[in-house]
């Protein structure tokens, strides 16, 4: 597959009644299911199930904080200042700040978490979003791999390792969200598949750990 960018730019208005529902719907999907909220949900989740009572919340919101909204945050701050259109950030080539901030975010939390004696699976659960992040870094300098798959599908394979593998009906979700990201023009297939696999590993920390 070449990787030569052909979604930096969302695909053109709606030319019928019907695909002006699905853009819709689509962009429904993809607001509601947004990385943010995903990560809000998803170490919430972790964390209790971590700490195996409601102290792991506390611990989750810490990795939600540092893994999605900080990340959001500058986002927003970034569109308040003109530098991008909308939280997307459809131009590949503008997107390594971001990554940064979500390392370094990541990064911040976690050790906060061992120098305040946070349960294993949440710390776990954080260093595997900071692998993740790390490959996405690298992919994106030369092809636009879709990060709100990656989170989608790094959510439900978590909840699944730290919960029960009936989480892995989420992936319904997950294939909602790249259905979205497609039919925005945001995404090919390709990206969304390769974003999916990607979170997927993330899984993989807890049975490295």
């Amino acid at each position: 597959m070449s990787t030569t960018d052909t979604t930096d730019s969302p695909s053109g208005a709606a030319d019928t009644p019907e695909a002006s529902r699905t853009g819709s719907i689509a962009r429904a999907v993809t607001d509601v299911f947004q990385p943010r909220n995903l990560l809000l949900a998803g170490m919430l989740a972790t964390g209790f199930a971590a700490a195996g009572e409601w102290t792991g919340l506390l611990w989750g919101l810490l990795g939600a904080l540092c893994a999605g909204i900080v990340p959001a945050g500058y986002i927003e701050w970034e569109r308040g200042r003109g530098t991008w259109g909308d939280r997307h950030v459809v131009d590949r080539t503008k997107r390594a700040p971001i990554f940064f901030v979500i390392l370094g975010s990541i990064g911040v939390g976690s050790a906060v978490m061992v120098l305040g004696g946070a349960p294993s699976g949440i710390l776990t659960a954080m260093l595997g979003l900071w692998a993740m992040t790390v490959v996405l870094l690298a992919v994106n300098t030369v092809w636009k791999i879709s990060v709100d798959a990656s989170v989608a599908s790094a959510v439900v394979a978590l909840l699944a390792v730290v919960h029960s593998p009936w989480w892995l009906f989420g992936y319904l979700m997950t294939a909602a969200v790249c259905w979205s990201r497609v039919a925005l023009g945001y995404h090919t297939v390709g990206q969304v598949t390769a974003g999916t696999v990607l979170g997927a590993a993330t899984a993989g920390a807890f049975l490295l750990g």
